[in-house]
């Protein structure tokens, strides 16, 4: 970067650029673009979006689940997450079911077929790992660096 760009040699402070290339939100945007794409043919065999395979994810890891609780897990808002979860049961994929003890609180589980789903989808982690030719202790770092940037934007 040049000095006019940062404003170096213009005083002690320099000027935030303007630039895209410095970004780092572009950076992240672009990203999170090529992550994307590169699930979406593993994906597309499994019948599911990127966001639904979140939900499976969460499903398989925890069992059956109020939607509340998933909304949690995943970040999503209710009116986010009703969507994919009727795209997945109509697939046959999840159930879900009004409790009797509260008729305000849907929990969501997964049919035999969801169940099964999950021993095609162990193929996913490999093929993605394999696609983005880091080494695991580079994805650690990268992944906790995200992590951190997430945790910092959500406490201000």
């Amino acid at each position: 970067m040049s000095e006019i760009e940062t404003g170096a040699g213009q005083g002690d402070v320099a000027e935030p650029s303007l630039l895209l290339e410095d970004q780092m939100c572009f950076a992240l945007y672009a990203a999170q673009r090529a992550v994307t794409s590169r699930y979406r043919p593993l994906l597309d065999e499994l019948n599911l979006t990127y966001p639904q395979y979140l939900v499976m994810l969460v499903l398989w890891e925890h069992g059956a689940l109020p939607i509340k609780t998933l909304g949690t897990l995943l970040q999503l808002d209710y009116g986010t997450l009703t969507p994919l979860l009727k795209r997945l049961q109509a697939h046959g994929f999840i159930q879900r079911e009004r409790q009797a003890s509260d008729e305000r609180s849907v929990q969501i589980t997964l049919t035999e077929q969801g169940t099964e789903l999950r021993e095609r989808a162990r193929a996913v982690p490999a093929a993605m790992g394999e696609a983005v030719s880091m080494s695991p202790r580079e994805i650690a770092d990268a992944k906790s660096f995200l992590e951190r940037l997430t945790s910092n934007l959500s406490a201000t």
